[in-house]
């Protein structure tokens, strides 16, 4: 492949100059023009990926099975007249995202199970797939900075990935102002913005997991499994570990006094605060669920006073902010460590 065909595979019109000097023509780069060159060519090719293409209809297909439940679920319970089994009517349009019907799961739940899929499968093979076909060297041979290739997949996933799950959460919310005839209140639509943030981090995170993978290993196939590897790990078996570590630590013969509980039980939580699947849902059960007001266990002295109710929206920000910090930080480590391996690898045409 030489500079033509590379600049044809990434669209690069007016991107690529000549320069006229001493020793002959020059091939100059306008850098920032490749750069979103290069994230309009991928975010085109994500699109068109039939592996995108299927996920995005399994996502759509649970999304709207969930929400089916939940609409029936609520207009039943409210033409019966038992509007307290769903908490009462302060936060109900809410419940479109968190009730379900015991047969299918609800929004979040969905979200949380294919969510990492998505990331995962939008980000396994973003390296080594153009290592394999030897497009990586050829367009690393052109005067293209090394990073903006990395920086452009990944932004160009998360560009996708915003626009997949706010469009979601728009749809969800518009079915059910048209179903239920409840619009949202300011608060509720604050709340399910901030969720919808929470899910697109979530994501980011075993995107970049993903093409962490990507870079490390040559094979397509190694990386997606190491990566859903992982996410079996923390969706499965690590609950599993921190219970068995919880009956040493919560052991009664070992506890001294009732302050000794809180502490062994904030140990444990703080096990369980290392996966990214319950930091997930630490903050979204919080966003969605105002009347949960603790994430921990609290003694007498610490219940004593407090207000009965739900929690207002700055309180709940504030309630999750370590989740969220956490969740960031995760995704920020995968990105840095993908983007120094990147950086030092020796990349030869084949």
């Amino acid at each position: 492949m030489n500079l033509a065909n590379v600049k044809e595979k990434f669209n690069f019109k007016g991107i690529i100059r000549n320069r006229e000097t001493e020793e002959g023509t020059v091939h100059t780069v306008d850098n920032r023009a490749a750069f979103f060159a290069i994230i309009r060519k991928e975010f085109t090719d994500s699109i068109k990926s039939w592996r995108i293409i299927i996920l995005l209809a399994i996502i759509l297909l649970a999304c709207f099975g969930s929400l089916y439940t939940a609409v029936t679920a609520i207009t039943d319970t409210l033409d019966s007249g038992a509007a307290e089994e769903l908490g009462g009517n302060t936060y109900l349009f809410l419940q479109l995202f968190t009730i379900s019907d015991g047969i299918l799961p609800s929004f979040i739940t969905f979200v949380g199970f294919l969510g990492p899929l998505f990331g995962i499968a939008l980000g396994f093979d973003a390296i080594n797939s153009e290592r394999n076909r030897g497009t990586l060297s050829r367009l690393m041979a052109q005067p293209i900075p090394r990073d903006y290739v990395l920086n452009a997949k990944f932004i160009a996933a998360l560009l996708l990935n915003v626009i997949l799950f706010f469009s979601l959460g728009f749809i969800v919310m518009a079915l059910g102002i048209l179903i239920l005839g409840i619009p949202p209140t300011t608060e509720e639509f604050l709340r399910v913005m901030f969720f919808l943030v929470v899910c697109i981090v979530y994501i980011a995170f075993w995107l970049n997991l993903g093409i962490l993978f990507s870079v490390v290993f040559k094979n397509s196939a190694t990386s997606a499994l190491s990566s859903i590897a992982v996410w079996i790990f923390f969706n499965i078996f690590y609950s599993m570990i921190v219970q068995l570590l919880s009956r040493s630590i919560l052991n009664p013969e070992s506890i001294t006094s009732m302050a000794d509980v809180v502490n062994r039980q904030g140990a444990v939580l703080n096990l369980m605060r290392l996966s990214p699947n319950y930091l997930f849902t630490e903050s979204t059960t919080i966003l969605l669920s105002p009347s949960v007001r603790s994430l921990g266990p609290l003694t007498m002295e610490q219940a004593v006073g407090a207000v009965a109710g739900p929690l207002p929206l700055s309180q709940s920000l504030l309630l999750i902010w370590p989740q969220l910090t956490g969740l960031i930080a995760a995704t920020l480590i995968c990105f840095a460590i993908a983007y120094i391996i990147f950086m030092r690898q020796e990349i030869r045409s084949n």
